[in-house]
């Protein structure tokens, strides 16, 4: 080996690399390879000529043939090195995916279509939201009174909480669920979390082995689908039936249990079709819950919005000897989606989910505690004079509005709706014979292309026919009036390819 000619190129690939000494020393170590700091230096200057085992290491992380390194006399040794990969940072970076845990989680309420309809709002497009039941922007107001009083505690609010919330909190919310009517109510089975959502990933992740099953409707609120399947459950859909007021099918739903199904869900009332279930269908619930030993998780976020005189019944309720949980909060009633504050109770049968009680206290710490400025206004919310009820009575911004867009709809060619009887959401139906619908997702795109109108897909709700989408009745009368017009206006042309 030449030494000279050695040094040289070594030197001549650093500096092609832009590398120095320090660096061929960390990355050697980062393979396991030791390469001393004073021993390169004598490589460097030419007093040491390396063995062949050092040799190749130093072509191989400079990225250039041993031979030219070397010094062969075949090349000029101030010809370029072949260089393959010059240096560590800039080889390729490995690609890191996504979980596969989420091949299967779907939730297209925020999903490629509202992404398009981003992508558009940034190249100025105005877009008419009917795709999200979120208040705020469409001009409801939190309840002064709300606003006050966490302005006024938000100096007591600045450490964390008892990890299930503040007792104050839990306390008005015991009191609530007495007044509804659940059984064995107490106040260490009650948990606060970052609404609702945060609340049903938890107790999934706290019951759910891999492969349980639980019974979920269909439609469902997608979250419940998603948090089931990354939890390692298995969700298992039993039907809602339009033609008998989207009440549950309770032969379907019976059809569906097995000797893996741990529990069941339901939605009550319901998103997205806005259904109310009376006293007699939760009954049959609770007796095929019962039959199975089933555990019942009842999403009641909406229990304050119902409209008609429909009264609202906590299934609970009805089933003083069975394992129930139960969800509510604020976001919906109280028009504060981005307080974040909800909650989840215990009750019923405590003694047979004690173990299930552990896990959830478990995550319960480990996330620490929910919003606790949002936990200080729970009790004020929830007592006195609720205002919510102006709204969803005949005149209020929501019955009115539930009332304009069901009769247009019913009005357009080749679209039916039932009428919601709570919440914010109508779950319509298309003939997908007249306009040759295959594909939901496709028509919810088509439809923002063509009149700016964002709607979710009903297959984003888990409903497996391509012939629903749901739509939002929150904005005001001269906006859903425009709304129903344009889609008036597009179906009477549609026809997908």
């Amino acid at each position: 080996m030449e030494q000279d000619g050695f040094s040289r190129r070594l030197r001549h690939a650093m500096d092609e690399a832009g590398l120095k000494q320090a660096d061929l020393v960390r990355m050697a170590a980062a393979r396991g390879e030791k390469l001393g700091k004073s021993q390169l230096s004598q490589y460097v200057s030419g007093k040491v000529r390396p063995r062949q085992d050092a040799l190749t290491l130093l072509a191989d992380l400079l990225g250039v043939s041993v031979d030219w390194l070397a010094g062969q006399p075949e090349a000029s040794a101030d010809a370029k090195p072949h260089v393959q990969v010059r240096n560590e940072r800039e080889r390729p970076m490995r690609e890191f995916k996504k979980s596969s845990k989420l091949d299967h989680v779907l939730y297209d309420v925020r999903g490629p279509v509202v992404d398009e309809a981003a992508r558009m709002e940034a190249e100025g497009e105005r877009i008419l939201k009917l795709n999200i039941g979120n208040p705020a922007p469409f001009g409801f107001r939190t309840p002064d009174e709300v606003v006050k009083d966490m302005r006024q505690q938000l100096t007591d609010c600045e450490g964390y909480s008892d990890s299930r919330g503040l007792f104050s909190a839990r306390k008005a919310i015991m009191q609530y669920a007495q007044v509804k009517g659940l059984h064995n109510v107490q106040m260490e089975h009650i948990y606060t979390g970052n609404g609702v959502s945060e609340l049903i990933q938890l107790s999934m992740h706290a019951l759910l082995d891999d492969g349980d099953e639980i019974l979920i409707p269909s439609p469902d609120y997608p979250l419940w689908t998603a948090c089931a399947t990354l939890a390692g459950g298995h969700p298992v859909h039993y039907l809602c039936d339009e033609q008998s007021e989207w009440y549950p099918d309770i032969a379907d739903m019976e059809s569906k249990v097995t000797d893996r199904t741990k529990a069941l869900v339901i939605i009550n009332p319901n998103n997205p079709t806005g259904a109310v279930y009376p006293r007699e269908v939760l009954e049959q619930i609770v007796e095929l819950a019962r039959r199975h030993q089933l555990m019942i998780f009842s999403d009641e976020i909406y229990d304050r919005l119902c409209m008609d005189g429909v009264e609202h019944v906590s299934i609970a309720s009805l089933a003083p000897d069975l394992p129930c949980v139960t969800f509510s909060g604020l976001s919906k009633s109280h028009m504060i989606a981005g307080y974040r504050i909800g909650w989840m109770i215990l009750s019923g049968n405590i003694r047979c989910m004690s173990d299930f009680l552990l896990g959830v206290n478990m995550l319960s710490n480990m996330r620490l505690c929910s919003n606790v400025p949002a936990q200080s206004i729970v009790q004020t919310a929830l007592g006195g004079y609720q205002s919510v009820e102006t709204y969803v009575r005949p005149g209020g911004r929501v019955y009115d509005q539930r009332d304009f867009v069901y009769r247009a709809l019913n009005e357009i060619d080749g679209v039916t709706a039932v009428k919601p009887k709570a919440a914010f959401y109508i779950f319509p139906k298309l003939d997908v014979k007249k306009f040759n619908i295959h594909d939901d997702e496709q028509f919810a795109l088509d439809l923002l292309h063509q009149k700016k109108i964002l709607v979710t897909r009903g297959g984003g709700f888990n409903w497996d026919q391509p012939d629903h989408f749901r739509v939002v009745y929150l904005p005001r009368i001269d906006v859903l009036a425009e709304c129903m017009d344009d889609l008036a206006d597009f179906l009477s042309t549609y026809h997908q390819e």
